[in-house]
């Protein structure tokens, strides 16, 4: 069983859904949150790392992710933000996006094991790793629509897996994630009389947790 984690700031009410459905909660920060974190990410286009560290100190969170490592001579950058996390922690996450790298990278951090973090491709985005560089590390999935991280999940060793791509679809499209697609809200229900986009996610959400689960 892998930890399923809601990850986005600033709305209680769509947190609180995916609580209530099974999830853990997590949230890029320093952003506004409504709950404990168990896992938390930083602003990757514009890493702080002080801001970051003293929201890390404040949340305590399980585990979180430092700066992606996407240019090699950026390895001791990334280890030294690694180094300071892990006193936070009790998992350090590193996102290794150099070609190779992964080999470079130590298993434990300040007495704290490293999970790695694969971005799963999509249309906006994701590492150009190949799957194959992250076998045999615990991984964390790191966005992507649910279908595509159950794909990857076929190959590694996911222990834990964030996204809102259902929230995404709730709120644009009031769209419902069921049985490996997306569908419309009413052909899902015969009727929806108010909050559509909470009632999607909702249902989203359950059933996520459901096909992950079984």
């Amino acid at each position: 069983m892998i930890d399923l984690i809601y990850c986005a700031a600033g709305n209680a009410r769509f947190a609180q859904i995916a609580i209530d459905a099974g999830f853990k909660y997590g949230a890029q920060v320093p952003n506004t949150v409504y709950y404990p974190p168990y896992f938390c990410d930083q602003n990757w286009k514009k890493p702080n790392r002080d801001r970051y560290m003293a929201a890390l100190a404040q949340h305590k969170p399980h585990i979180a992710s430092v700066l992606d490592w996407e240019q090699e001579a950026q390895l001791p950058e990334v280890l030294r933000w690694a180094e300071d996390a892990a006193q936070y922690v009790e998992i350090v996450m590193l996102i290794p996006k150099v070609q190779g790298g992964v080999c470079q990278l130590p298993r434990t951090i300040g007495g704290k094991p490293v999970r790695l973090g694969y971005s799963v491709p999509t249309s906006f985005g994701g590492t150009s790793l190949g799957v194959w560089e992250f076998s045999g590390w615990p991984v964390h999935l790191l966005g992507g629509s649910p279908q595509a991280q159950m794909q990857v999940a076929h190959y590694l060793d996911v222990q834990s897996a964030d996204g809102n791509a259902a929230q995404k679809a709730a709120v644009n499209w009031c769209m419902v994630w069921q049985r490996g697609a997306w569908q419309k809200l009413l052909d899902v229900m015969d009727r929806v009389d108010q909050d559509a986009p909470y009632v999607a996610f909702e249902l989203s959400c359950k059933n996520i947790y459901e096909a992950w689960n079984t």
